[in-house]
């Protein structure tokens, strides 16, 4: 039977990538809110236009556009086949409220709101280990990933360098919003009781043994 899931979590908990692992498994469809935002409006649709009409004016795009394209999302015939997984949103109790009642429109059910829990110092070190290249499109983690020599990429040598917005800076805003916008959810789902705990603070392997322990997945 199709499965509906929601992943939530601080910045930097896993979401993408234990999203990326359950598509690759079981197959739910990848509901993202960017790639529904960036087909709509390459598709010219009006809640595309209306959506680009906000971007356009460097506003954010209001709550009820971007639940109207994942409501159209959760039409299709393979979200009734294959459930749907949604990683990141929603990210408010406002975009919560809308999702329930898209669900409840269309006979829908959530089985499981899977909170990835990571401690805040492993975020933090997490959210500021990223390092580019400056000569070629190569990306390292100082975490896990890190080059042979210090500062220098493997493939071309060019010098690696931090993004501004993998700074502890950016970061630790990152987490204060977080806090404010997205907690309250935590409680919500969990009084709707299909909040589901994962510990995601190992390697990803191990954490997505435990998600599928969590969620009694073979």
């Amino acid at each position: 039977m199709a499965k509906n899931y929601i992943f939530i979590g601080a910045p930097g908990a896993g979401k993408g990538t234990m999203a990326e692992l359950m598509i690759a498994a079981y197959k739910p469809v990848h509901v993202s809110t960017g790639d529904l935002l960036r087909a709509e409006i390459k598709a010219g649709s009006t809640l595309g236009t209306e959506a680009k009409s906000f971007m356009d004016a460097g506003k954010l795009v209001p709550d009820e556009v971007v639940a109207g394209m994942v409501a159209a999302k959760l039409d299709t015939a393979a979200v009734r086949e294959q459930g749907f997984l949604l990683d990141g949103y929603p990210r408010t109790v406002r975009q919560a409220e809308l999702l329930d009642e898209a669900l409840t429109q269309r006979s829908l059910k959530l089985d499981a709101v899977v909170l990835l829990e990571v401690s805040r110092d492993l975020i933090l070190k997490r959210l500021t280990a990223r390092r580019l290249c400056r000569g070629c499109p190569a990306i390292y983690n100082v975490l896990f990933n890190r080059p042979k020599v210090e500062g220098r990429c493997d493939t071309c040598g060019g010098e690696l360098y931090q993004r501004s917005d993998d700074t502890t800076e950016t970061a630790l805003n990152r987490l204060s919003v977080y806090a404010a916008q997205t907690s309250p959810l935590i409680a919500r789902y969990e009084k709707q009781g299909v909040l589901v705990k994962v510990d995601a603070e190992g390697p990803k392997a191990e954490n997505f043994v435990n998600l599928r322990h969590a969620l009694n997945l073979k």
